[in-house]
């Protein structure tokens, strides 16, 4: 049975930046740019864009970013993020005047060695994700919790936030 680790959220007193774009990223985007409309030229259709199929990174005008599904549960807020290749430890959750800050970096090296070559590859990359806190969030409460490379944000509601009130509605 697959083990739940549970990730420690941290307080900041820093305010979210926002990320320049290096020169690559510039030229991958260009270049998904070119291939995207090479595709509507010709009437055919990319994986990115197919609605069955959907990455689980998003390239944005701010770099790369993972794909989050945000639901409202009675009790409590709920961010889940997939973040494949990733461990808990590359993983970090703040929180931060008001705002909820998911960030992480993936770094690998491989290196093979043989008489007749070398073949060495480096893959790195990071990510910064932040979300505004909805009114009636209890922020001592929020836990994170990672498995299977799915990160679970769990933001409970306060008791004041989970009350509801019915309004009669009367004809005019």
């Amino acid at each position: 049975m697959a083990e739940t680790t549970k990730l420690p959220v941290g307080k900041a007193t820093v305010s979210p930046v926002g990320t320049r774009l290096t020169s690559l990223d510039g030229l991958r985007h260009e270049m998904d740019r070119l291939f995207e409309e090479f595709g509507r030229r010709f009437g055919l259709s990319t994986w990115w864009s197919m609605p069955e199929i959907e990455p689980f990174w998003r390239t944005t005008g701010r770099g790369i970013e993972p794909v989050v599904d945000l639901v409202e549960h009675s009790d409590k807020y709920e961010i889940t993020a997939e973040l494949p290749g990733l461990d808990e430890k590359n993983i970090e959750v703040k929180l931060s005047n008001g705002s909820l800050i998911l960030s992480g970096e993936k770094k690998e090296a491989k290196e093979e060695k043989d008489a007749n070559y070398y073949m060495s590859e480096r893959r790195y990359g990071s990510f910064q994700r932040s979300f505004r806190l909805p009114d009636g969030v209890d922020a001592d409460k929020i836990e994170a919790r990672f498995k299977n490379g799915v990160l679970t944000v769990a933001l409970p509601k306060s008791e004041d936030a989970k009350k509801t009130t019915r309004i009669d509605v009367k004809a005019a």
